[in-house]
Formats: structure tokens, sequence, C-alpha cells
């Protein structure tokens, strides 16, 4: 399964590439992609785990980069 959501306040484009990185490593995300030009985040995991590893996510964007949201 793959969503796209809003990213509320990346601050740039290396803060969005880091959170791209890590995202990645999370367990059960098949790919993810951060874009700093449109604030968007494309998330891709499988469809039984997805709101797990999107609950899992959002915990690590906060802890990341406290001022960006992911809104869902």
């Amino acid at each position: 399964m793959r969503k796209t959501y809003k990213l509320d306040e990346i601050d740039c484009a290396n803060c969005a590439q880091k959170l791209e990185d890590a995202i990645c490593r999370l367990d059960g995300v098949e790919a993810a992609r951060v874009n700093f030009m449109t604030q968007k985040l494309t998330l891709a995991a499988a469809e039984e785990r997805f709101d797990a590893v999107l609950d899992d996510v959002v915990a690590l964007v906060a802890d990341m980069e406290p001022d960006c949201e992911v809104i869902r």
C-alpha cells in the first residue's frame, strides 16, 4: 500500500533527506520519499501493517524534526 501525506513545517532539503533516510530504515517500510519542494511524504508498506508503520513514522518525524508534523 502506498499513501502520500502532507508534511507541515519541514525546514530544508537537508532535513528532508535525513528524514527520508531514517524512515527508509524503519522496520516495515518498503519505500519512502520526502519531497521538500512539495512538502510531501510518500510511504509504502504492507497493507496489514501500514497503520503501525505510519505510527512509527509519525513518532520518528516528531523526534527528529519537532517543528514538522505529518498531516494524516
